[in-house]
């Protein structure tokens, strides 16, 4: 049975995974360690602690594996798939890869952090690579962004965020709240102990982009004098009227109604939720991926070294 393998070095995930024809054979990820009260990683401190991953992380998934059976790679080498996208944690994969390649007598596929999220949330979805172009949106702590896939998952840029992207906003909360870093997980079975609340946070979009450092800022000023699950349900009811917005804009601006939806904080079943309740009578159709793979994972760069049967990306 053909194996392909995928490498993903996010900002604060460390993943190796391979698949075959049939699914996923092998899939481990490793998240980086932010201490607590911190709201993030340095570049350098990330790329460190991808390195010392790797090392341990790679022979692991050998050992699971009948190397003979391995035709290609692939690796996450940059965040989005732009010529000028760059961030210096992806290259501890590129080179683990590179390494790893050689060894195996092959060419690594690069490929994007963005369009490894995409193929992961088409995962069991196959059929609607077949039906491009269609919308998509990429919602995490890293990217908050609207835009059309194309063929061969290329895509074109239509909106997304002017400062804060949502996952920032979810962990800036949330560590102000006082929970540990990534605090989506936290923030959203507090929101979910409310049922429902009065609290009315903004939700800031022109045209086919949006803000949260003001839905920040008026979220944190209610810190203490409000319930804190019913402000947590609060955050995530501005991020549906947010995200719902740019849809419904983009939707009409576009004449496309179907809708991926990739990322971390699309993993959310609160989230998924809302937005399915705000835009069910509005003639859109939302897809989401499997909620494990839809935080940051290398599954995604396998399917797409599967798909291009080990060959270089175009």
């Amino acid at each position: 049975m053909d194996l392909y393998l995928g490498i993903d070095t996010s900002c604060y995930t460390t993943s190796v995974a391979c698949v075959d024809e049939k699914g996923i054979v092998y899939d481990k990820r490793t998240v980086l360690s932010v201490k607590l009260g911190e709201r993030g990683l340095r570049q350098s401190e990330g790329l460190f602690q991808h390195t010392r991953n790797l090392d341990a992380m790679l022979p692991e998934a050998l050992a699971h594996l009948n190397r003979p059976d391995i035709r290609g790679m692939a690796v996450s080498s940059r965040p989005r798939p732009e010529p000028d996208s760059y961030m210096p944690v992806f290259l501890a994969g590129r080179m683990a890869a590179s390494a790893l390649c050689a060894g195996l007598g092959l060419t690594p596929i690069h490929t994007s952090h963005q369009q490894g999220h995409l193929r992961a949330a088409l995962y069991r979805n196959e059929f609607l690579m077949e039906e491009l172009p269609m919308l998509g949106m990429h919602i995490s702590g890293g990217t908050t962004e609207i835009f059309i896939i194309g063929e061969g998952l290329s895509i074109r840029l239509l909106g997304g965020t002017k400062d804060l992207h949502a996952g920032q906003f979810v962990d800036r909360l949330g560590v102000a709240m006082g929970l540990p870093f990534p605090c989506g997980k936290r923030l959203e079975e507090l929101a979910q102990r409310a049922g429902e609340t009065n609290i009315k946070l903004p939700a800031s979009v022109n045209g086919l982009h949006c803000s949260f450092s003001g839905v920040e800022t008026a979220a944190r000023s209610l810190i203490g004098r409000v319930q804190e699950s019913e402000l947590a349900l609060a955050a995530y009811e501005s991020m549906a009227h947010t995200f719902a917005k740019m849809i419904l804009r983009a939707a009409a601006e576009t004449g496309l109604s179907r809708v991926l939806l990739a990322g971390g904080v699309a993993s959310s079943a609160l989230l998924r939720h809302m937005l399915l309740e705000r835009l069910a009578d509005k003639n859109i159709q939302l897809f989401f991926g499997l909620p494990e793979l839809s935080s940051d994972n290398a599954v995604g760069a396998a399917l797409l070294a599967m798909d291009k049967g080990g060959k270089e990306l175009n």
